[in-house]
């Protein structure tokens, strides 16, 4: 029984992270909408539902990352003089925007790691559910 809901589970938590509505995961999982709601209340198979969405947007994220450095060096050669000159702008906007971009994430990465830091070191929650 244990092991029936849990294989249940696995597979309303993968459908739910790709985007499936409740009717839908419900079918896909054999479970009912009410099943499916229920699990959805409970902090835990939130939790998994997240973490699941989160792997699935990492993967991606990791070939473009591997892909990127040929990326730039395209953009790199399409700004040469021999490339014509909508190209040549093409890509140095490209590269400008993009630049610009990974900058912004870059200190934003930091600003939020730092908020983190900051909110660990106020310490546990007090009684009244507040960190302050």
């Amino acid at each position: 029984m244990v092991a029936q809901r849990r294989k249940n589970d696995d597979a309303l938590v993968l459908a739910l992270a790709c985007g499936a509505t409740v009717e839908a995961a419900a079918r896909q999982a054999g479970v009912s909408e009410r099943t499916v709601y229920s699990r959805l209340r409970e902090p835990e198979f939130q939790k998994r539902v997240k973490a699941a969405r989160a792997d699935l947007a990492r993967r991606p994220a990791g070939l473009l990352s591997a892909a990127s450095g040929e990326a730039v060096r395209t953009l790199l050669a399409l700004m040469k003089d021999s490339a014509p000159p909508a190209v040549r702008l093409g890509a140095a906007k490209a590269v400008l925007e993009l630049g610009m971009k990974i900058r912004e994430l870059a200190e934003l990465e930091a600003e939020v790691r730092e908020l983190e830091e900051k909110v660990a070191a106020l310490g546990p929650p007090n009684g009244e559910g507040r960190r302050w």
